[in-house]
């Protein structure tokens, strides 16, 4: 039963803020779906558990930032296009796909948003595009999604440092879920990721918890200061509650058991808005795929 204390640790979201975290959990479930049904190839690689994170940065950026996505990156791209058709379109290589469905799961360009399947290509990218940005002088940013196993890679500490050196407006969003592909972080993060941020003289700001009103309070003010070229390391602890990449999951039951899922915490605090919005966003989404999968395949012309 829901007491008034869970209430009160789970504050009520916005209908809206809710209902695009609840797509982009309904569209993920819905790719692992259609894997089983052998109807995608390759591979891909939800954010199952993270989809509050990108939601939360939504209305903290403007048209003209650019947001460098990862391998684990549709929620990244749904929350800054609500684009569903062309996603999935582009995951199944149908018609309307958003890079003509050769870039895939991983790799899709659209209006100043990047995403690779590359561990920390995106943050060299983003420090010269911060760069344009800073002697343009458009008060625009780049936000780099990295992973904390992404730490593990050189390319990250060469452009921190550039990034530190010549105050590039950079904002570093840490999805720390505590897990690279098979790896725990005890295992594989010497020291702390705050302490890598005060290394290079870069801010860190923690985030934990799903209460997006007092995450972009919190924000809003640090953002503001990085548009004027004091990057900023945001790092969010949270949970992959899903496979690294489809099915693919090496950790224990016991430990899987113990992830405090975002989407049971509300759904036990607020339960009539939480089953009403889902059920909008899984038929929503049902009907997104029943529309891409009707399509012809795409068509690539070489420019």
């Amino acid at each position: 039963m829901t007491t008034t204390l869970d209430r009160a640790l789970v504050p009520k979201l916005d209908d809206a803020d809710l209902s695009l975290m609840l797509e982009i959990r309904a569209f993920e479930l819905k790719l692992l779906d259609l894997f089983s049904q052998g109807l995608l190839n390759g591979t891909t690689h939800t954010c199952l558990g993270q989809e509050y994170v990108p939601v939360a940065l939504r209305p903290l950026l403007t048209p003209g930032d650019h947001v460098f996505s990862n391998h684990r990156g549709h929620g990244h791209y749904l929350a800054r296009f609500g684009d569903l058709e062309g996603l999935l379109a582009e995951i199944m290589g149908r018609e309307g796909a958003v890079c003509a469905g050769v870039g895939g799961s991983q790799h899709i360009r659209r209006d100043g948003y990047l995403s690779t399947g590359v561990q920390g290509e995106s943050l060299p990218v983003a420090a010269g595009v911060a760069l344009h940005l800073a002697r343009a002088g458009s008060g625009a940013l780049a936000l780099v999604y990295i992973g904390d196993g992404t730490f593990g890679e050189g390319a990250v500490y060469e452009a921190l440092n550039i990034i530190a050196l010549w105050r590039l407006p950079v904002l570093v969003v840490v999805e720390n879920n505590g897990i690279a592909q098979s790896t725990p972080i005890a295992t594989h993060l010497a020291g702390t990721i705050a302490g890598r941020a005060a290394a290079f003289g870069i801010g860190h700001h923690l985030v934990e918890g799903f209460d997006l009103p007092g995450i972009r309070t919190a924000l809003e003010p640090l953002i503001a200061r990085v548009r004027q070229g004091e990057p900023l390391i945001a790092e969010f602890a949270t949970h992959r509650i899903g496979p690294h990449s489809k099915g693919d999951d090496t950790r224990p039951p016991e430990a899987l058991s113990e992830l405090r899922d975002w989407r049971d915490l509300y759904a036990a605090a607020h339960p009539e808005q939480s089953e009403r919005l889902d059920q909008a966003a899984r038929a929503r989404v049902e009907a997104v795929a029943a529309d891409v999968i009707a399509r012809p395949p795409s068509r690539w012309a070489r420019p």
